[in-house]
């Protein structure tokens, strides 16, 4: 169990990925990936270019990206999504904008987590 916490201040522009064993809260700007395998906060004043990966995440500023939450993910009433989500449990405040497509359920995410291989075309539909 990792106790960690990392804040990136909201005067702060991030130009590449952040990967942390612990809790991470922006506020700032992020352009690049985001990954925890505990929390991640994005903060009001927060805009993130990119996905977010954690096991849980509470969104209240802007994601512009792919969000995976291998548990739950919180969307408060000034967050803004722009793309997918991937997710166990979704809890949506009034007012919160999330323009996308929504998976839910552990099976969803355990497939978006593991990539899946990819079968090679069988000889028959490929001599056709």
């Amino acid at each position: 169990m990792v106790n960690s916490s990392n804040v990136i201040s909201k005067e702060t522009q991030i130009k590449g990925d952040i990967v942390a064993q612990g809790n991470i809260r922006i506020e700032g700007a992020v352009e690049g990936a985001v990954k925890s395998k505990s929390k991640i906060v994005i903060g009001e004043s927060a805009l993130i270019k990119g996905n977010l990966s954690s096991a849980e995440a509470e969104i209240s500023g802007k994601v512009d990206g792919q969000v995976i939450c291998s548990d739950v993910l919180y969307l408060k009433k000034t967050a803004l999504v722009l793309g997918d989500i991937v997710t166990n449990k979704l809890v949506v405040e009034n007012g919160a904008t999330f323009n996308g497509r929504c998976q839910m359920g552990s099976e969803q995410v355990g497939k978006v987590e593991k990539p899946q291989k990819v079968d090679e075309p069988k000889k028959e539909l490929a001599s056709k």
